[in-house]
Formats: structure tokens, C-alpha cells, sequence
């Protein structure tokens, strides 16, 4: 029996041995080790319910026991710790068990951690319960364990994050908790302070920078309070509203962080787009902050994710515009990487890469390290320039800075030394050596251009020997690429004591770009700007050259050929404007591949050329001549998809030496033999002989005529008086061009446009109407201040005439006027948008930008529907006549009030042409229509009369 119970008693061991090795493995706890890490060391369990049973730790008699503990709220499933503690020694030990709400290091970025209670209760398996001491930055208690004991402690957790989990002695808790809150007032205290020294410069200074960085400042004081529990001191509250505070400071820091930097690099100045990249991210932070009251997490991680953002791209920002040499942004590098330094090393935190204790109170001294840097970089901006900053400079400094604002650079030669001295910036914009310019004043002779040395010379030497005068010398200065830069030298001598000379002073400015404009005008000028060929006046000018060199040298016979492109006017009406200035390019260059370098061909206007052929003095030449332009113009000219087959009615004038004709009669002489050409049918070549003159047509004369009858003033401008029917007031005027012909007496627009059209002066025409309409309006709106003002029409000659010249000039016509904006109404006609309505709808708006209105005419006239009216931004609507006389219309009545009704929709007021009494213009007024224009009111009158009328109006008034 005995032996019996020795082999049970061996088994029950056996099995306690192996239920131990099951159990929980404890930690030893001795006075020498008054700081213990158990974070790795506890075992977590998820409970299934609201009880949970463990085995215990061995004790000293090795035995293993299970105890089971319930939870505080019945029913609930919550997470546990499991730890146990074993003290070998003979003296009892206290310790507390500290679980902090919040840690930094390993929070993590996306959906972090932002702190809350962690321990709910702790459970022992023996001795005494452990007590919670108050803390408001961790979960405490009180752990007692006696000599030789093992003691098993489960504790209830309120979340299912632990950070981090420490047994500390109370002396080396009190000691720590005492080094942290001295190290965090003396952070708080620093941060507070730049803080609010930074809102005082702000107040002092006022500008952009300040109040950003103070804002930087308290957003980095704020999260500092929060991380180190100072707010939570003053002004107690629940831990899950510390969770709402933390993400919210961390998007503020982020906010303010973009805030300078938009502002400190003043980044709206090089591209708005970085201004609305910088707002659109602004709202998107501000609405973080209203989502940190919902989901802190998710508002915090986004936050972090910002502030790595915002830090990088800043750096690139800064680097860039070091690059480009913006002060600003060089004085900010050290600081702004140490700031990307910062956020990488807060990143490897909160991804647990760096977990030490220290690691959290290190990152946020670095940050206001940051700040403090970030302050004294504002600081530079707030006191530097000093005297100057603050309008404290005298004559001589004001002198320099405004020298130094102008970009001129400074000129000064020593006479007695003969040296020039110069400033470097003329050396680096030429490309030259250091000190290359710095020589004697015949040493810039060798980088001047041949062509100004002598009256760079001539006007120095003048200056040396009258003792007086200024220098105002433009030259050209060789670069060291060998290309030329215009410069304007403008100095005064300085007088010595002896009356001599001693100093030339001045400036020297790159005036490059103005010569080259002057180059261009005086290119313009003489040149047609279409092809780059030569206008009439140079052509004649060239011709009167030849006429003078035949006259002394029988051999010399030059020859005008004028080419005149039959139908041209065809392709301008059927492919556009811009085709037809694409095909005569075309023809322009074909042309000139027949001549000689001696030869001229130019560009009449339109679609006519002219040469001066001087190389080809036989008739039989000349003929074959013309030949070979019949042949060049025949070649099909490509439009798109499509082949223009042009031809030529060719005019030849050829010098005669017995008649002492100038180039203007013998240019003139060429033209009629082109339109006799033309009168043939055209595609023939005619050669000039006197009875052509006799025999011209009357419309050949009308256009011989009507090119110098602007010159002549013989074209005039008539006003038809358009009325206001809610009060009978005159609102404004149509203009109506009138020919006042010396022998066939006025004549209507409508009888010379044809002939106007064929000789490439509608556009001149119609910025004729343009300027003396606009002079007119500009007169009536400041003697008749009425609202809304007068206005006046004027008709657009042709939809071919809108090329970008006539748009710039038309511009410069408006603004120089004086009339208010959009009281100038450009008409269009439906047949101008039902010609080219793409073209028109491109142009519209283009033409709108000059300050006009528009104005769409005879609406009504053809079978266009009311939809038309969508396509265009129109100010007004003019019903033609036919349809406001047409009173045997059945549905009269209903087409007039529906145009009203629909042109009012579309936000255009509505005009009808032709009423000629009393009834139509009652009738019209009922109908909706807001002006009227006819005989009831008056015929187009002059100039004089116009003012008249509207002085009666304001006298009315």
C-alpha cells in the first residue's frame, strides 16, 4: 500500500508540474530593479463572455490553481491582461503598475492611436486587491507583494490598445513624473513666449508673414499642451474628448504649417494657381477639424499624411525658388530642412522605428526648435533695411535706390585716367569677361558697332571740348556671341575746380527691344503685312527711282505688271476670310519666284499685285513675262479638301520716254489696263494704251475716285435718329455713310460698297464710321447725362474685314473716344452669321473685347429662325423694315411680339426699323418693343443737327 501511494502521489505532482508549465510565467521583482517593462511580457485574451479563468503562476509549493474572474458590467465581452509577479526576496515590495492613455511612439499614421483608459480593474490571486492611485495622463495602481510570494494579476482592459505597460518603484515614478513636468514647462514656457512675442510683431509690423508665423506658433504651443496633459489639468475632461483635442491640434499645426508657407514664399505672386491649390487644401483641413469632433482617428491620420505632405513639397518649393535666386526661399532652407528632418523622424516614431521614452518629449522640443527658427527668419524680414524700411534715407541713398530699381546701369569715365568703369550686370547681359568694359574710352571701340564708332567718338569729343551739354547716344555693343544689343548712354560732364572735364557720369540702359519695335513699325509701314511685300508707297517710291535712272540711261525701260485675281472675292465669301488670306500668301510667294533682283513685287491692297519689271526691258519678254504669271496663278491652289483654280485680269503700263509720266500715272495707267482686262472677262493680259482712259466704265472711275475721297473728306457720316418708345426720347443714332461726289453728287452707301468692296477699303470705311461715331457719341453722352446712356450703331462693312489688325485698331479707336463701355453697338447682319458661322462665333468674342456691343440688323429679313439668336451674344435686335410694314401678314402681329418676347429672353433689347407714323410706333410698343427707328421720327441728318437734336433733348428734359 505504502508503495501504492508513493506512485499517486507521483502522478498528482507529474500533473501539477505540467499544469504549471501551462500557466502564466512570472517575472521576478527585486529592489534592485525599480523599473520593469511589461509590455512584452503580459498575455492577452479575448474573452467569450464576462467571465474569464486562468491558471496561475506556480507557486513556491509548485502548485497551480485556476481562478475565474467577472467582469464589471455583466454581459459585456472585453479584452484582458494576464501577468505574474514573484517577489524571492524576504522583504515586502510596492510598486506601481503604470498603463499611459496616450504614447506617441507607435500610435501609428493611418486610423491612430489617440490615447484613452486602458485598464479598467486588476484582480490578484493573492494578497492585497491593487489599488488605482489618480492620475489623468495614465491608468495607475498600487501593486503590494509579499516576501516570497507569487501573485497572479488579470486585469479587465476598457481598449482593445495597450501601448505600453510598466511596473515602476513610487520614488523612481515620482522622480521620472518630476524630470518630465520640469522639461515640459521649460518647452511650454519657450514655446508660449515666441508665441506671443510673434503676435506682437504682428501687431507691430502688419504684414502677411507675422501673423502666420504667430499662428504656427500657438497651433505648436496648443498640440504641445495637449500632448503633455497641461490642458487636461486646467480644464479637466473626458478621456474620449482628449481624442477629439489631439486631432484636432495635429490639423490646426497643419493648417498653420501651409499657411506660412503660402505666405512666407508669397506664393500667389508666381502663379495663381499655387493660390488656389493652397485654398482648396485649406477647406479640405477645416473640414478635418468639424470631422475630429466625429472620427478623431481618421481626422488625425490625415493630418500627419498633411503635414509630410506639406513639408515636402515646401522643400521642394524652397529649393526651386533658391534656385532662382528668391531671398526669401534661401534664407528659409536650413529651416525647412530641419523641419523634413523632424517629420522623418515623427514618422519612424508613430510607426515604432524610434520607441524609446524619450523619443516623444525630444520630437516635440525639436518642433518648437522649428518654430523658434521659423521666428527668427520672420524676424529678418521684420527689422531688415532699417533706415530704409522706415523712409529714413537721405537724397543721395534715395538716388541709388532709384537707380538700382530702374535695372539702368551706371556709367562713369574718369577723364584724367581715361578709364571707364561700368556696372558688372552690363558685362554679365553681354556674356563678357569680369572687368572686359572696364578701359579707356577708345578700348569700347573694338565691341561697337561700325557703323555708330564715329558718333560715339564725334559726341565725346564734343562734350570734352565745349565743357557742357548732355550725352544722349543710342549705340550697339557686340555680345560675346557675337550678336548685337542696342544701348542708350545718357550722362553729363563733371566740371573741375580748372573748368576742365574731369568726369563723364551717366547711365546705360538696354534699349534693344524699343529699337527693334521702331524696326518693326518702319517695316509696317512700308511693307503689307499679310505677305511682307511692299506696299504702294514703297513700290511707287521704287518706281520713281527707276523712272530717274531710265531717264539718264536709254537701255533702262522698266514695266508695271498689275495683277488682279479675277472672283476672288468668291473664295473670301464661300471658305472664309482666312482662307483667302492663306491662297493670296500662296500667290505672293509664287510670284515672287519669277523675278529677277532687280525686280519689285508688291501688294496694291485686296487681291491686287503689282510689279516693277525692271530686268526685262523687251516687249517679247514682258509678254512672256505675263505668261508665266497666267501659268503660276492657273496651278490649283489647295483649300482643305479642296482646289481654288485662279485666274488673272493682268494690266501692263510701259515706260515711255517722251512723256514725262510719274510713277503714280504710270502705276494708275497699269490699273486701268487691268480693268479693262477684267472688263473682258478676265483671265487676259492688256497692255495700256490712251483711249482706255477715255473708255473707262463709270464704276472703274467711282473706284479711281473713292480712293482718295477719305483724304479729301468727301465721305461723310449721317445719324438716323432710333427713338425710346416709353418716353419718346432720343436714345441714340445709326451712323449711314454718305459719298459727297464732286461731280455725281451724294451718293448712297449701298450705290458705292460694290466698288468700295472690289478696291480693299471697306475696312477703312468702316473704321472711318468707327471713329467719327464714336467722337460724335462720346459729345452727346457728355452733354446728356441720361441712364442708361446714349448709344449709336455703326454697320460692319463686311465679315472679311475682321483680321486682327482691324480688331487692335478698332480697340484703340474705342478707348481713345472716351464712350462708355458697350454704348458703341457694332450692326451684323443675319447674312454675316449665316455666311461663316463658325468664323463668326470664333470672332464675336474676340470683337466684343474691344468694349462694343453688337447689335444684330435686319432680323427678319430672310428665313433664318429665332434660334439663331442663341448662338451670339447680342445687346440688340433691329426687326427689318419689310417685316414691320408687311400689315397684310396674317400672323404679323404674333411674329413681332414673339421676336420681342424671345429677344428679352435672351437679354437683348429689341429695335424695329421703318415706322413711319404715329400707329406703327403705338402699335410697337404694345407689342414689346423697346425702340423704334423711321420717318415718324425723323431722316438720317448731319453731324450738326444731330448735336441739335440732342441739345432740344436736354433741354426738354
Amino acid at each position: 500500500m505504502s508503495r501504492i501511494g508513493a506512485l499517486l502521489a507521483a502522478l498528482v505532482l507529474l500533473c501539477l508540474s505540467t499544469a504549471g508549465a501551462m500557466a502564466v510565467e512570472a517575472v521576478r521583482v527585486t529592489p534592485e530593479r525599480p523599473a520593469l517593462d511589461l509590455t512584452r511580457i503580459i498575455e492577452r485574451y479575448r474573452s467569450q463572455g464576462d467571465v474569464i479563468q486562468i491558471s496561475t503562476a506556480p507557486g513556491p509549493d509548485g502548485i497551480v490553481r485556476r481562478i475565474a474572474v467577472k467582469a464589471r458590467e455583466t454581459g459585456s465581452r472585453p479584452d484582458w491582461i494576464v501577468f505574474a509577479l514573484t517577489n524571492p526576496g524576504d522583504e515586502q515590495i510596492d510598486r506601481l503598475l503604470v498603463a499611459p492613455h496616450y504614447k506617441l511612439v507607435g500610435s501609428g499614421v493611418v486610423w491612430p492611436d489617440l490615447g484613452s483608459a486602458r485598464i479598467a480593474a486588476i484582480t490578484a490571486s493573492q494578497g492585497l486587491k491593487p489599488e488605482r492611485e489618480d492620475s489623468p495622463d495614465a491608468d495607475v495602481f498600487a501593486i503590494t507583494l509579499d516576501p516570497g510570494a507569487t501573485v497572479t494579476f488579470i486585469a479587465e482592459l476598457t481598449s482593445d490598445k495597450l501601448p505600453q505597460v510598466l511596473l515602476l518603484d513610487p520614488e523612481t515614478y515620482k522622480a521620472k513624473t518630476n524630470g518630465l513636468t520640469l522639461y515640459k514647462g521649460i518647452i511650454l514656457g519657450i514655446c508660449g513666449l515666441l508665441a506671443l512675442f510673434l503676435t506682437i510683431v504682428f501687431v507691430v509690423k502688419g504684414a502677411v508673414i507675422f501673423p502666420a508665423a504667430a499662428a504656427l506658433a500657438w497651433a505648436v504651443l496648443a498640440w504641445a499642451c495637449i500632448d503633455f496633459g497641461f490642458i487636461q489639468r486646467l480644464f479637466p475632461f473626458t478621456i474620449g474628448a482628449d481624442a477629439i483635442y489631439r486631432a484636432g491640434a495635429e490639423t490646426v499645426l497643419a493648417a498653420t504649417l501651409l499657411v506660412f508657407l503660402f505666405a512666407y514664399l508669397n506664393l500667389n505672386r508666381w502663379h495663381v494657381r499655387y493660390s488656389h491649390v493652397t485654398a482648396i487644401w485649406l477647406v479640405f483641413l477645416g473640414a478635418l477639424v468639424g470631422l475630429a469632433v466625429i472620427d478623431p482617428p481618421v481626422a488625425s491620420g490625415v493630418a500627419r499624411i498633411s503635414i509630410a505632405a506639406i513639408a515636402a513639397i515646401g522643400f521642394v518649393l524652397v529649393l526651386n525658388l533658391a534656385m532662382h535666386g528668391y531671398d526669401r526661399a534661401v534664407m528659409l532652407i536650413p529651416t525647412w530642412t530641419l523641419l523634413l528632418a523632424w517629420v522623418g523622424a515623427a514618422g519612424m516614431a508613430v510607426t515604432g522605428y524610434l520607441n524609446k521614452d524619450i523619443v516623444p518629449s525630444v520630437l516635440i522640443g525639436g518642433l518648437v526648435l522649428v518654430v523658434m527658427l521659423i521666428g527668427f527668419t520672420v524676424l529678418q524680414h521684420a527689422f531688415a533695411g532699417g533706415a530704409i524700411a522706415q523712409g529714413l534715407v537721405s537724397d543721395t541713398e534715395r538716388r541709388a535706390l532709384a537707380l538700382a530699381g530702374s535695372g539702368d546701369v551706371v556709367f562713369d569715365w574718369d577723364v584724367q585716367t581715361d578709364r571707364i568703369a561700368v556696372s558688372p550686370e552690363l558685362e554679365q547681359q553681354l556674356g563678357l569677361k569680369r572687368d572686359a568694359l572696364s578701359g579707356g574710352a577708345a578700348d569700347w571701340l573694338a565691341l561697337m558697332h561700325p557703323l555708330d564708332r564715329d558718333r560715339y567718338r564725334v559726341t565725346l569729343d564734343s562734350i570734352l571740348e565745349q565743357r557742357r551739354g548732355r550725352i544722349n547716344l543710342d549705340f550697339r555693343l557686340r555680345s560675346a556671341r557675337g550678336h548685337y544689343v542696342w544701348q542708350r548712354l545718357k550722362a553729363r560732364p563733371v566740371v573741375g575746380s580748372d573748368g576742365e572735364v574731369i568726369r563723364i557720369v551717366g547711365t546705360l540702359a538696354d534699349v534693344t527691344d524699343s529699337k527693334t519695335a521702331e524696326e518693326r513699325l518702319l517695316q509696317d509701314s512700308i511693307h503689307d503685312r499679310l505677305t511682307g511685300l511692299p506696299n504702294r508707297q514703297l513700290l511707287v517710291d521704287r518706281l520713281n527711282t527707276a523712272i530717274l535712272l531710265a531717264r539718264r540711261d536709254e537701255a533702262v525701260r522698266p514695266t508695271v505688271v498689275v495683277i488682279d485675281i479675277d472672283r476672288f472675292r468668291t473664295i473670301n465669301e464661300e471658305a472664309g476670310p482666312a482662307a483667302g488670306d492663306a491662297v493670296l500668301q500662296m500667290v505672293a510667294r509664287r510670284l515672287a519666284r519669277l523675278l529677277k533682283p532687280q525686280d519689285t513685287l508688291a501688294r496694291l491692297g485686296g487681291d491686287e499685285f503689282a510689279v516693277v519689271l525692271f530686268s526685262e526691258p523687251e516687249l517679247e519678254a514682258i509678254r512672256a513675262f505675263t505668261e508665266q504669271v497666267r501659268a503660276v496663278l492657273g496651278t490649283p491652289a489647295p483649300l482643305g479638301e479642296l482646289e481654288a483654280y485662279l485666274t488673272g485680269s493682268i494690266g501692263i503700263a510701259l515706260y515711255d520716254p517722251s512723256v514725262r509720266s510719274g510713277a503714280e500715272e504710270i502705276l494708275a495707267n497699269a490699273e486701268i489696263a487691268a480693268a479693262w482686262a477684267k472688263r473682258q472677262g478676265g483671265d487676259q493680259v492688256e497692255a495700256f494704251r490712251p483711249m482706255m482712259r477715255n473708255e473707262r466704265s463709270e464704276p472703274l472711275a467711282l473706284g479711281a475716285d473713292l480712293r482718295g475721297a477719305l483724304e479729301r473728306g468727301e465721305i461723310k457720316l449721317f445719324f438716323h435718329p432710333i427713338v425710346r418708345l416709353e418716353d419718346r426720347t432720343v436714345a441714340g443714332f445709326e451712323t449711314i455713310l454718305r459719298w459727297d461726289h464732286p461731280r455725281q453728287g451724294r451718293l448712297a452707301y449701298e450705290d458705292f460698297r460694290e466698288i468700295a468692296s472690289a478696291n480693299g477699303l471697306l475696312g477703312e470705311l468702316f473704321l472711318f464710321a468707327v471713329e467719327r461715331g464714336a467722337r460724335e457719341l462720346a459729345a452727346w453722352q457728355d452733354a446728356l447725362d441720361v441712364d442708361p446712356p446714349m448709344f449709336a450703331t455703326v454697320a460692319l462693312t463686311g465679315v472679311h474685314v475682321l483680321r486682327a489688325d482691324l480688331l487692335a485698331q478698332l480697340r484703340n479707336l474705342v478707348e481713345r473716344s472716351g464712350v462708355k463701355p458697350g454704348t458703341l453697338l457694332i450692326e451684323l447682319s443675319e447674312r454675316h452669321l449665316q455666311e461663316d458661322p463658325e468664323f463668326m462665333l470664333r470672332t464675336l468674342p474676340r470683337l466684343r473685347e474691344t468694349g462694343v456691343g453688337l447689335c444684330l440688323s435686319r432680323f427678319g429679313s430672310s428665313q433664318s429662325p429665332l434660334t439663331s439668336l442663341q448662338h451670339a451674344d447680342i445687346d440688340m435686335v433691329k426687326v427689318d423694315s419689310s417685316l414691320v410694314k408687311a400689315r397684310g401678314m396674317p400672323a404679323r402681329v404674333a411674329i413681332l411680339r414673339s421676336i420681342a418676347s424671345f429677344a428679352h429672353d435672351l437679354g437683348a433689347e429689341i429695335c424695329a426699323e421703318g415706322a413711319e407714323d404715329e400707329s406703327d410706333s403705338v402699335e410697337l410698343a404694345q407689342l414689346g418693343f423697346d425702340f423704334a427707328q423711321g420717318s415718324v421720327f425723323g431722316d438720317p441728318m448731319s453731324a450738326y443737327d444731330a448735336r441739335r437734336l440732342v441739345g432740344s433733348t436736354q433741354e426738354a428734359a
